[in-house]
């Protein structure tokens, strides 16, 4: 068993059992979905606009090449720096240079998943920069030395109790409780840090061809903190954030904003077009923007999932799936967690290494009706689970398979196995949770329905 797999097994056993926990998460949860029910109506048809926003991620993924050029040349024409990373590790590199050579050694850094993704701030800490979050809950996590907890809501796990007590021990600094104190508790520190930074990194929601900007969108205003006051500012996004045309965004914003958070439109939404330009009063005297593929070509390359490239990370299949609300977020060991992170860490990390994401689910598809971009991503789900078994097929799962496909087909095999099971029935009565039981691992959490007296067939028989 790989340690990924052990590891999974582990937390997901802890947090199931962590009644508290789940109430929280699911009670946030109900919140969120009588919000975005409630903004879906205010969208002339919500289904008409999924599919539009399907159709234009799927040009912009399927002419990506075109698009990336156009974006490139746009960026570049005003004075941005643009830098290709293939991997995780040649990103890192590329912005640790970058820090290099303006000699800096303070970081202020806005939400960023791709800087989770290729593990940016350890790399950086561990060259001796200091890396500060200003996202309100990417800074309670990083006191915290967590991981995000969620795409959109990284700090949703963490009670205002449990914030005061991290604020107190951390700042010294926790008047009380109160979202109002708490977040000026944070603005106090932020500030200072916005000062004293060298370099501002930021993420990008999108990245449009047509006009070479960025678009970065947020509910704080940090992030403009972030490009505005440092001198340099770095970007770094994943290749597949590329839309075709600016007129675009007057459908993603609002559609990221409620599928994400229930809102009519995110409070800040801010384009990037290049560094500061000769009359301009503020914003960065150099601009670095890093485009990451980080093994996205490759799932580029697989015409049968390469829709999951049409994400906008706005968090709505995490919110509606029934395995992430009772085993959280962290359970997953990776960036991208519940059905979209399924579906994309086995392809970014490893088929084999990461496959039991692709079994840790429902199927139940709530996931593919909730998703903005109509990914298929319960049926991707499947598709993992058959590509991993058919490229390691494990020896006693397929023997298991084969002997039922025997019983299944011979209607003698098949009445005498129900047979058996009538009569061995009473007898797992008597095993049922020790070690002699041969379906623990189903009864150790539920039970084991009865097998029916008498069949369907049988009872339409003995009724005619």
């Amino acid at each position: 068993m790989s340690t990924s797999v052990s590891e999974f097994k582990t937390r997901a056993a802890e947090k199931t059992g962590d009644l508290r926990l789940r109430q929280f998460i699911r009670t946030a949860l109900r919140g969120y979905e009588t919000a975005r029910d409630k903004r879906k109506g205010a969208f002339q048809s919500w289904e008409s606009a999924r599919q539009a926003a399907a159709e234009t991620k799927w040009e912009a993924v399927n002419h990506l090449d075109t698009h990336l050029e156009s974006l490139v040349a746009r960026l570049e024409s005003r004075g941005t720096k643009v830098h290709w990373a293939s991997t995780g590790e040649q990103a890192r590199e590329i912005i640790a240079q970058i820090l290099r050579d303006k000699k800096a050694r303070s970081i202020i850094k806005s939400k960023a998943m791709t800087s989770e993704e290729i593990h940016l701030n350890q790399a950086l800490e561990k060259e001796g920069f200091t890396v500060v979050e200003s996202d309100l809950g990417e800074f309670i996590v990083q006191l915290r030395h967590e991981a995000p907890y969620h795409i959109v809501f990284p700090s949703m796990h963490l009670t205002r109790d449990e914030i005061r007590d991290l604020f107190q021990k951390e700042l010294g600094d926790a008047p009380s409780n109160t979202p109002e104190d708490l977040t000026m508790v944070a603005r106090r520190v932020m500030r200072q840090k916005y000062i004293a930074a060298d370099v501002g990194f930021t993420g990008a929601n999108f990245a449009i061809a047509e006009t070479g900007m960025i678009s970065i969108t947020e509910n704080e205003g940090n992030a403009r903190l972030t490009a505005a006051l440092p001198k340099t500012m770095v970007t770094l996004l994943g290749i597949e954030k590329v839309l075709p045309r600016f007129a675009d965004l007057a459908l993603f914003l609002p559609m990221l904003a409620t599928a994400g958070a229930g809102q009519p439109m995110t409070c800040y939404n801010t384009m990037y077009s290049g560094p500061r330009q000769a009359g301009e009063c503020d914003g960065p005297e150099e601009w670095h923007v890093v485009l990451l593929d980080n093994r996205r070509t490759e799932l580029l390359a697989d015409a049968e999932q390469r829709d999951a490239l049409h994400c906008i990370r706005c968090g709505a299949c995490l919110n509606v799936c029934p395995i992430f609300r009772n085993i959280g977020g962290h359970t997953y060991g990776t960036t991208y967690s519940g059905p979209v992170g399924s579906v994309i860490t086995p392809h970014l990390r490893g088929l084999q290494e990461w496959k039991h994401l692709s079994n840790a689910s429902s199927l139940c598809g709530a996931c593919t009706e909730a998703c903005p971009v109509k990914i298929d991503l319960h049926h991707h789900l499947l598709q993992n689970r058959r590509n991993a078994s058919a490229a390691e097929p494990a020896f006693f799962e397929r023997l298991a398979y084969q002997i039922f496909g025997i019983v299944a087909n011979e209607p003698k095999f098949w009445w005498l196995v129900k047979k058996l099971g009538w009569l061995t029935q009473p007898l797992h009565g008597l095993v049922k949770g020790s070690a002699m039981d041969p379906a623990k691992a189903w009864t150790k959490t539920r039970d084991l329905p009865p097998l029916p007296k008498e069949t369907f067939k049988d009872w339409w028989r003995n009724r005619k």
